[in-house]
């Protein structure tokens, strides 16, 4: 059996919660289905500038480049507010994306059926829902240039610059074509192509590409507002959907609540392929660090699991067991367990952070 090698980052807030919670699961698959992990743990965010004076160590970016998967919890939190812009824990984030050159961040929302009443729209509407939203991720208007505040005349002026070259947009979209061949087969596009020149490119790159290597899969494309409409309206209309990295932190959001809370949802950020054939990656819960229930408990550890069954299937091709892990999950939802975050009706006690991770291990346990 090959030794995983995977970087363990808790950060901030309740990022070493949720961690725990993932290392309980990581230490069954390794005492029960004799996987191999070999994981080291460091500092990123808040808690390296605490430690170093930087939001991400040299020694920790060497780390991650060296691993075949890091696992983040989250970062920053409001001590840190009137940091430089450059210190600030984000940009610990940040840094890893650019220097692993991870340019396609996945994020599914998946309604599991136990929690279609919690979702803020009608049950039928969001019932089985699994989507899967691609968005690039190390370039466009986080990282065009210039940027920056300047003074005009009397006043200050932001500025952010909009930028994509071909490339960049041709690998997202191959990125995306390829998972949709292994879903429902049917990506849609989103941009701003009425107004934006990089839209206009975006779509043409993604045309491009579709007809000369993927015709046999479905393309449609839509204006990125009318998109975030859409997704509120009847989000089972779509398969897999490719955007900017703009757009795609807006819409992977707006879906996120589709499936009732943020706790719920994980995430991957994959880059090219490594010497072993397996994609450059990141794994992270998509909620923040919550500093506002740190410390209390109350943290749901699922998005966090979730982002290590991300892991299992897209890093360590254990797609089997990454399926036992997500449907362990689905019969503790079932039984009725619950976090603080998913509390829809009176009357019912909220599991711990713990208790919910136990249950889960318990639950993986009975999948024998």
């Amino acid at each position: 059996m090959a030794k995983f090698s995977l970087l363990i980052l808790p950060g901030d807030g309740i990022g070493p919660e949720v961690m725990v919670e993932v290392r309980k699961i990581i230490d069954w698959f390794m005492s029960n289905r004799g996987l191999d992990f070999d994981v080291t743990e460091d500092l990123v965010g808040g808690a390296a500038y605490d430690a170093h004076g930087t939001p991400l160590h040299d020694d920790t970016m060497a780390k991650a480049l060296d691993v075949d998967a890091v696992l983040l919890g989250a970062v920053g939190g409001p001590k840190y507010d009137d940091l430089d812009f450059s210190l600030k824990p984000e940009r610990g984030l940040l840094r890893l994306r650019k220097e692993m050159d991870l340019y396609s961040n996945l994020r599914p929302a998946q309604c599991f059926d136990a929690l279609a009443d919690f979702s803020s729209l009608k049950p039928e509407v969001v019932s089985g829902l699994d989507i899967m939203i691609v968005r690039e991720l190390t370039s466009g208007i986080y990282f065009g240039e210039p940027r920056g505040i300047i003074t005009e005349g009397n006043e200050r002026v932001g500025i952010n610059t909009q930028r994509y070259t071909e490339s960049e947009i041709e690998r997202v979209a191959r990125s995306a074509f390829e998972l949709a061949r292994r879903r429902d087969n049917k990506v849609c596009s989103m941009e701003k192509a009425n107004v934006m020149e990089s839209g206009v490119l975006w779509r043409e790159t993604v045309d491009k590409i579709h007809q000369a290597e993927y015709s046999d899969v479905e393309l449609s494309h839509m204006y990125a507002d009318a998109g975030a409409m859409q997704l509120c309206r009847w989000p089972k209309q779509f398969d897999v959907i490719v955007t900017d990295n703009l757009f795609g932190d807006i819409l992977s959001d707006t879906a996120a609540m589709l499936t009732g809370s943020l706790g719920m949802l994980p995430s991957a950020s994959l880059g090219a392929p490594m010497e072993n054939g397996r994609p450059k990656a990141l794994y992270e819960p998509v909620h923040g660090s919550a500093p506002d229930i740190t410390g209390q408990g109350k943290a749901n550890p699922i998005a966090c699991i979730l982002s290590f069954a991300m892991a299992l299937r897209y890093s360590f091709d254990e797609g089997a067991e990454a399926d036992r892990l997500e449907q362990s999950i689905e019969n503790v939802l079932s039984k009725g367990a619950r976090t603080h975050d998913l509390l829809g009706e009176e009357g019912i006690t909220p599991f711990s952070t713990s208790k919910m991770g136990d249950a889960i291990v318990d639950a993986l346990t009975e999948s024998l």
